[in-house]
């Protein structure tokens, strides 16, 4: 169970209550109160003893509670596998990290498709995993009609979180507020020093001492949505600027996979233009 709502005596005790009348065993309990938007966060697991409830159904039993305290509250089996769609460019090791994350079960999902505006390493990607895959390619049919593709697979295919493993290409406007499912993006978190192709290597070029990844949730603001994950890795003049761009796409595989894995558990929960992470 996840929820978040305005801070008011009583929140635990009410949610402790309705588990206790259905026998519930609670076996993780977290909690944060923010006291900048004085609202509560809370993330409770729990065993029942006979499969006699649901998620849908103890949602449907919790709605008296939570519309009288104006919350948000959901509740999740752990067998749940959420729906995933992956993007991706002409670079692939995200993808590839996710993928044989996926193919070992650490990531327990269902990879319903593979798109890229790049043939290629992802369409290869796709046939070693079994996976559907699709090209995009923007550079014939216009940028508007590839998302409007993107937006049709989403609803089609019941996509629960699409994620942007490199995928080089920014999403307009419109389509963020078309989108029916949050969207995980990853970048290098020299933005906004270096911009456009090849940060790296501008990085490497104005001697940095630090390189590090960013894992987000996408908003109509360009690399401005609220933050899941980041890392950080140390760097020195010794190494050049391949060994740079290794560190780096280190770092953006492990934080978008350990993005992935926290909001695929509801361990994520939204505040504002921030998140609470359950970790």
């Amino acid at each position: 169970m996840v929820l978040h709502c305005p801070n008011v005596i009583g929140i635990v005790y009410r949610v402790s209550k309705f588990l206790f009348e259905r026998h519930a065993n609670i076996t993780e309990s977290a909690q944060y109160d923010d006291e900048d938007s004085d609202r509560f966060f809370m993330r409770v697991t729990f065993d029942l003893p006979q499969m006699t409830c649901t998620a849908e159904t103890l949602t449907e039993d919790f709605a008296v509670i939570a519309n009288s305290l104006d919350m948000q509250a959901s509740f999740h089996a752990e067998s749940e596998r959420p729906r995933l769609l992956l993007l991706a460019s002409q670079w692939t090791h995200c993808l590839a990290d996710l993928l044989q994350r996926y193919s070992s079960g650490e990531l327990k999902v269902d990879i319903v498709g593979i798109l890229s505006n790049h043939t290629g390493q992802a369409a290869e990607l796709a046939s070693k995993y079994r996976v559907p895959f699709e090209h995009l390619d923007i550079e014939e049919s216009g940028k508007a009609a590839a998302e409007q593709r993107i937006l049709s697979i989403m609803t089609e295919r019941e996509v629960d979180l699409a994620v942007l493993a490199r995928y080089m290409q920014i999403l307009s406007d419109d389509f963020c507020q078309q989108a029916r499912c949050p969207i995980v993006n990853i970048h290098h978190s020299f933005l906004p020093s270096f911009k456009g192709a090849r940060p790296y290597h501008q990085a490497f070029a104005r001697g940095v001492k630090i390189v590090g990844a960013t894992a987000h949730y996408v908003t109509a603001d360009l690399d401005e949505g609220p933050i899941i994950e980041q890392d950080v890795a140390r760097v020195n003049h010794a190494m050049d600027s391949k060994g740079l761009v290794e560190i780096g796409r280190d770092l953006e595989k492990t934080v978008l996979a350990r993005a992935v894995k926290l909001h695929i558990r509801n361990r994520v929960l939204p505040n504002g233009p921030r998140t609470v992470v359950f970790a």
